[in-house]
């Protein structure tokens, strides 16, 4: 899988923010849009009891989708932003679509109400790390479980309870350590098949014509809520959802 690469140079300047973030309790209601959802009045549980109520999964890298053979899986990465998360979100309600969000701890942080916007429109979270650090790979374990760790309680405080069903290696910078920590923690390392290169603002056209052209790839998706001017996303979502359902797929999630 194809490295971003300093495309993402800005989320390190806020990387440091990360550190040291811990576990709070859960917010103030419930959300049933995925699994793990925490009720307020749950205390806090302890270490031992969280590792007990988390359910390893997959260590494998996924790309199928839980449709089967002709879904897709949307996959939105590097938010939430307050600009641009809120259009894809309308865009995604326009034609009925759910999506995977793959989101930066310290995005999530920054931006609460957009990761519980996120989840009660029935979006799924994902674990994109803590800073988008392309490299993690070649990082030692205890920063890679820095990484990992922190973004997931980032991200589960963000919306209210609800925890990141996988885990996205920024870059795709997996290691055999980080995909086995994350499955872990319940967290389906989560790849892709499509890169839509939107990342790279190439015009709206070009969006377009590269999921069209490598849409036969596979089922899952890559775009982009963050990270720069996200309009050329938003609008080649909005010619690429219902070409996919003219073609005769179905959107899904990935399995898990």
């Amino acid at each position: 899988m194809a490295r971003h690469g300093s495309k993402r140079g800005w989320y390190g300047k806020v990387a440091g923010a990360a550190l040291g973030v811990t576990l709070l309790a859960a917010g103030a209601s419930v959300w049933t849009a995925q699994a793990g959802a925490v009720h307020p009045s749950t205390p806090r549980p302890s270490a031992s009891a969280d590792a007990d109520r988390v359910k390893p999964v997959a260590v494998t890298i996924a790309h199928a989708s839980d449709k089967g053979a002709h879904g897709v899986n949307i996959t939105i990465d590097d938010g939430p932003d307050p600009v641009w998360t809120p259009q894809v979100l309308d865009v995604l309600r326009e034609y009925g679509v759910k999506a995977t969000f793959c989101m930066v701890g310290t995005q999530a942080q920054a931006h609460p109400d957009l990761v519980k916007k996120v989840v009660a429109a029935g979006h799924r979270l994902c674990d994109h790390s803590v800073s988008h650090d392309t490299a993690m790979d070649k990082k030692s374990e205890a920063y890679q479980s820095q990484q990992i760790l922190d973004a997931e309680r980032m991200i589960t405080k963000a919306s209210g309870g609800v925890r990141p069903m996988y885990y996205r290696a920024p870059g795709g910078a997996f290691t055999p350590y980080s995909r086995k920590l994350a499955a872990s923690r319940g967290m389906r390392p989560l790849g892709w098949n499509v890169d839509s290169k939107d990342f790279e603002r190439p015009g709206t056209d070009a969006v377009v014509a590269t999921v069209e052209r490598e849409s036969p790839n596979g089922p899952t998706l890559l775009f982009h809520d963050a990270g720069g001017d996200r309009s050329q996303t938003v609008e080649a979502l909005r010619r690429i959802l219902p070409w996919l359902k003219e073609q005769g797929h179905t959107f899904g999630f990935p399995v898990r």
